[in-house]
């Protein structure tokens, strides 16, 4: 490996996205320099599918994939571990084999997240609004939490109904839900999800009522721009633990780098400098 590591994140709405700066910080300690570009396929000109292809031609080590992309990606790659074939979508990919090979470290980042604040808790029951790339890792996250029952919400049904039939193949015990209403599915839920890019930068709002949250006991934003999204004010006023999307995407962007390169990681200095404001 070069002295220079060529990475980058493919996705809409990144601008405010911290992942450029973790690599740097994260090559910095080991005394590499880390090129991170952010490559918006409609800024670029380019379709996915075109600029995916072009970056795997040119020099990249790995990118990072995000919003709206990761079920796009993952038909694109070769993937070794059976449960992210299952989940059905990649945010890690590294090039220099054809096809290139396709990792999920939101999976691991989400459990990580969650046992950061709930510890050994089960879950419980959970809604998860978003059946997309980000919701299929984290809904088989709850699988490896324990969790018995899931309730999927999203606007297109169809979508949420595919990954409760994925859920319950790999879990045949677990209880599933679906509908494309977060309210109609939130009484007697102990957890609560968002899986959506309602909240983050250019998507303002929340997508579920305040007056829903209040028999629940905790509650998970995947969105982390900004980290204090209304969905989790709301939560928080209503009494819930709150577990907020930037842990997910500073576990993501752990194991993203030892996927990418396979050097060592302080991590406790990391998660400093990235608090750190930029000079």
């Amino acid at each position: 490996m070069s002295d220079i590591i060529h990475l980058g994140l493919i996705g809409d709405n990144i601008a405010k996205s911290q992942s450029p700066r973790l690599h740097r910080l994260a090559g910095r300690q080991n005394g590499r320099t880390v090129v991170y570009d952010s490559l918006v396929p409609r800024e670029i000109g380019m379709d996915f599918d075109p600029l995916f292809a072009h970056v795997a031609q040119s020099g990249f080590r790995g990118v990072n994939v995000t919003y709206p992309y990761k079920e796009r990606a993952a038909a694109k790659v070769e993937i070794e571990d059976p449960l992210v074939r299952a989940i059905g979508a990649v945010n890690t990919v590294i090039f220099g084999t054809t096809p290139p090979k396709g990792y999920n470290t939101d999976y691991s980042g989400f459990i990580a997240a969650y046992r950061l604040v709930r510890g050994a808790a089960a879950p419980g029951p959970t809604l998860m609004i978003g059946a997309g790339g980000v919701g299929k890792a984290v809904a088989f996250g709850l699988i490896a939490l324990g969790a018995t029952e899931i309730r999927i919400v999203d606007r297109d049904l169809p979508k949420a109904e595919a990954l409760a039939e994925a859920l319950t193949a790999a879990a045949p015990g677990l209880v599933t839900r679906t509908g494309t209403e977060a309210e109609a599915l939130a009484n007697g839920v102990t957890g609560l999800i968002n899986c959506t890019p309602v909240g983050m930068v250019g998507y303002d709002g929340t997508p579920l009522a305040a007056s829903a949250m209040v028999a629940a006991e905790w509650a998970f934003d995947a969105v982390y721009t900004p980290v204090d999204t209304q969905f989790l004010k709301d939560a928080e006023v209503a009494g819930l633990k709150i577990i907020s999307g930037y842990e997910l995407f500073f576990g993501q962007g752990v194991d993203a780098w030892r996927i990418f390169t396979g050097l060592p990681l302080d991590s406790k200095q990391l998660r400093a400098d990235l608090q750190t404001p930029e000079e």
